[in-house]
């Protein structure tokens, strides 16, 4: 526990100066990558620790954005309070649709999700004069101390250190080690008396929380919103980062989001053709690293401690 409290300080301290030398784009592109690992990880803790069929989790970082860019654009409140209105909104969504949804089991539920989540993108993407439709909402004014790119990155690195020591703690408490009872065997866990369907109804909204709260960074980094922000493509990208990093792992689905923001930041700007190159990686994944790169790299280290044991 120490040894990783010292590396998780290392970590932040390096992403801390970070700005003081990096060009502005490369600082945009770190913003990117850590709201999108804190995306990932909070889909981790529904589809990897509880084992519920999560297929459209870009619907909350959708919801999460718009509702603090809504709230800024649209009333005279503070931006602060926006961008704790974004994610509760988040949470909100994922508590009906988790509510509607819980009644079915594995992929039905992921289907009916995938559905609800592809209707509220409909709504979005044809309100043109709430959300701004297809063209959606650019130039959203947020505070002056995070009008620079450096403001905007020291903001997207505390709260996403925070979200990320909060599910690390979430994961690893007693209610952490219920939830993967009920995703390693859910009639064994129900036989003890837990309640399935409130802790995975629990289980979304905090997902759904956290989801909304890298929405809400995604405003303040990028000053603007967009429907395909909740696309069910977008929601596949999360799904192949937390597969790519190690869906049993807790710090997998960030490493797949470093992996897959990046290929796609460069590739992108290359080549027309990153949603095929998305579905090779896909494909390589499921075929040759069913465990993720964390997962491969916690085995060997675990083969090599025996080996050394022996």
């Amino acid at each position: 526990m120490v040894k990783r409290t010292v590396l998780f300080i290392l970590i932040f301290s390096f992403l801390a100066v970070l700005p003081l030398f990096m060009p502005r784009f490369y600082v945009y592109l770190i913003s990117i990558i850590l709201l999108t690992g804190l995306l990932a990880t909070s889909l981790n803790l529904a589809i990897g620790y509880c084992g519920i069929y999560q297929f459209h989790h870009a619907i909350f970082y959708g919801l999460g954005a718009y509702g603090s860019t809504l709230m800024i654009t649209k009333t005279n409140v503070s931006p602060f309070i926006a961008f704790i209105v974004g994610p509760i909104v988040a949470l909100l969504f994922s508590l009906l649709i988790g509510l509607i949804c819980l009644r079915l089991t594995k992929l039905y539920f992921g289907m009916l999700q995938i559905s609800l989540g592809s209707l509220i993108w409909a709504i979005v993407y044809r309100w043109y004069s709430f959300t701004g439709g297809d063209d959606g909402i650019h130039g959203i004014p947020v505070p002056e101390v995070f009008a620079n790119i450096k403001g905007s990155y020291y903001f997207t690195l505390i709260i996403v250190s925070i979200s990320i020591f909060i599910l690390y703690r979430i994961v690893n408490s007693p209610f952490g080690k219920t939830i993967q009872g009920i995703r390693d065997n859910p009639i064994r866990t129900v036989s003890i008396g837990v309640n399935i369907d409130v802790h995975k109804l629990v289980v979304l909204m905090i997902a759904g929380f956290f989801g909304g709260v890298s929405g809400m960074l995604f405003v303040v980094v990028d000053n603007a919103v967009f429907p395909d922000m909740m696309f069910w493509t977008h929601s596949l990208e999360i799904l192949i980062m937390t597969l790519l990093g190690g869906m049993y792992t807790f710090w997998g689905p960030f490493i797949g989001a470093v992996i897959i923001v990046s290929l796609r930041t460069y590739l992108g700007s290359v080549t027309q053709y990153w949603p095929m190159i998305l579905g090779i990686i896909l494909i390589f994944v499921i075929i040759f690293l069913p465990q993720g790169i964390y997962g491969l790299i916690e085995d060997f280290i675990k083969g090599n401690a025996h080996n050394a044991r022996s």
